[in-house]
């Protein structure tokens, strides 16, 4: 029997053993939010987030950096047979949007962005979002009860992210303690707080 009758969407490429982490959380929480439709991944990685929203039934295009791991996604998609989803590397700090989408997306992503390409890109995000679609936005902050010590390029503010979707529908946003994958001196994780907003564009 297929392995799919046997797992959540956002477990199935786990389940065939490949070199994937589990779906981000805020990605399977904003489902009942979104319509089906067109995807953009910023900083897909491996394609834990694309691979889940092709597994929904989204048309998907993933962009990251990092040459190997768009390699092992593209080898991914060539074995699975995969078709409506496409994966290519692309800078973020020079990225120029093509086209409409539904849905887009950039989890833990920007920290690792220059300060000055930040507004650019967010606002590309939004320019480029469809009436009615959905932005989802997770990334570090730097706050007095939890500074940021690991030396990220970018960090958000108390409100900055909330602020930049002025206008827009909010559907969630916190500012909530969570754990790198990093540990301190004394071997525990590093907290920090996180900036995650899921917003939907107002209807023209």
């Amino acid at each position: 029997m297929p392995v799919e009758f046997f797992c959540a969407p956002e477990e199935y490429y786990l389940k065939k053993q490949y070199d994937l982490s589990k779906t981000h959380s805020e990605v399977v929480a904003a489902m009942p939010h979104l319509r089906i439709g067109k995807a953009l991944d910023l900083g897909c990685g491996h394609g834990r987030n694309s691979l889940y929203l092709h597994l929904q039934g989204f048309d998907v295009t993933g962009y990251d950096r990092n040459g190997e791991s768009i390699a092992y996604l593209q080898q991914l998609i060539a074995d699975e047979q995969l078709s409506g989803i496409r994966a290519s590397q692309q800078d973020l700090t020079e990225l120029q949007i093509q086209g409409a989408f539904d849905f887009i997306l950039s989890t833990v992503v920007l920290m690792f962005l220059p300060p000055a390409t930040v507004p650019g890109l967010i606002a590309q995000m939004q320019q480029h979002t469809l009436p009615g679609g959905v932005n989802l936005i997770v990334s570090a902050m730097d706050t007095e009860d939890f500074p940021c010590t690991v030396g990220f390029p970018f960090t958000f503010k108390a409100n900055e992210l909330l602020n930049y979707y002025a206008g827009w529908d909010i559907i969630k946003y916190n500012e909530n303690v969570g754990e790198l994958h990093k540990r301190d001196e004394q071997g525990n994780y590093i907290k920090l707080r996180f900036a995650t907003l899921l917003a939907r564009k107002p209807q023209e």
